[in-house]
Order: C-alpha cells, then structure tokens, then sequence
C-alpha cells in the first residue's frame, strides 16, 4: 500500500503541470512507474474494474491491463502502448479515491505475502502467468453483468503476486479469475442450451 500511496503522490504531483489539470495519460502513468511497471500497471487499472455493477470504465481500462498481460507473455522488459491506449487520460484524484477503497484488502494482502514459489515470477513463469491473465482480461472487456469484478479482483491479487514476487498469490489470483469465468461460460451455456430446447418445444407443440 506505501509503493501504491507513492505512486498516486507521484503522479498528482505530474498532473499537476498538464495542461489538461488533473489527468495523465496512461503512458504517463505508466512512465512513473519503476521496474514492476508490468505488476504495478496491471494492478492499478485491476482496482477499479473490481468494483461491482460498474460499466464502462472496466471496458476501457482492460485494453491497456489487455496489452500489458500479453507484453508479459511475450517477454517485454518494459511495457508500451499502442498511441490510441497510451493517450486515454486517467483521472488521478479518482485513481487515489479507488486506491483509499481498497487500502483494507491490499493491507490484508501485504500483511500476508512474501517471496514464494518465485519461479512464477520471474523469466519463464512470468510468460505464462501474463498469458493465463490474458482470459480474464479478455473478461473484464465483456460489457455484461458478472464478467468484470471477480475476474478483477483474481487479476488484481495476481498482479500483487508479482509486486511481491509470490507465486502462491499469484496462483490464487489466476485460480480465483479463471474458475469465475468458467462458472460463467459453463452456466452461459447451459442457459442457451435450455432457452433453445424450450424453443424447439414451443414451435413443435
């Protein structure tokens, strides 16, 4: 929560002398960040797309958490975004308000982790862990009811995973997004599969 609170400082203190008062641009943002730019990145714009029944903004934020996952697969050192995503503006005093929402659940996260299985971290590990976030990724941009929070939430606590290089984290971030939309896509299925034989019933009765 301290290299979170000293993120938002930091990017206030930018916004401040943008001539757009107030706002950055998520290549800014992601210009102050240091060398967990990837973890960092993917976390900040996880918190507010973890907030229930909220529409659009989850939208826009998981094309850039979209690109930063598969830049992790790909084995990027530095993150980069294409011009029309690294220019999206991000409101800074909102992006604190969500931060101060999520101070108890990131304490709790940060009072419980540590340097764990932390192969899955780093090198390889990181490759695949940033392709099994792009799912629930993929997820959050779905504009339909339940696609976004608990997915967040799973991204959320996997991108902490590798701020603090622990895999155990990781994989109860990545468990907790993937079996949610499994859940979905399984009980999606079997809504549209009972709809059209209550179809075929009607139109043969």
């Amino acid at each position: 929560t301290a290299l979170l609170s000293g993120l938002i400082e930091r990017a206030e203190a930018k916004a401040e002398g943008d001539e757009r008062a107030g706002t950055l641009s998520l290549q800014e943002l992601l210009a102050t960040l240091d060398e967990r730019a990837f973890g960092l990145g993917i976390l900040i714009l996880a918190l507010p797309c973890a907030v229930p029944f909220l529409y659009a903004i989850p939208q826009i934020v998981a094309f850039p958490m979209l690109a930063l996952a598969g830049q992790l697969a790909m084995g990027r050192e530095q993150p980069w975004l294409p011009d029309a995503l690294a220019k999206r503006r991000v409101d800074v005093a909102g992006l604190g308000k969500v931060l101060e929402r999520a101070r108890p659940f990131l304490g709790l996260l940060e009072r419980v982790s540590g340097p764990r299985l932390t192969p899955l971290s780093e090198g390889l590990g990181a490759r695949i862990i940033g392709l099994l976030m792009v799912i629930p990724c993929a997820s959050i941009m779905v504009p339909l009811p339940l696609t976004n929070s608990t997915p967040a939430i799973g991204v959320g606590i996997a991108a902490f995973g590798l701020l603090e290089r622990d895999g155990l984290l990781i994989v109860l971030g990545l468990l907790l997004g993937l079996f949610w939309i499994f859940i979905l896509v399984f009980f999606g299925a079997e809504a549209v599969s009972a709809f059209k034989q209550l179809l075929i019933n009607q139109f043969s009765s």
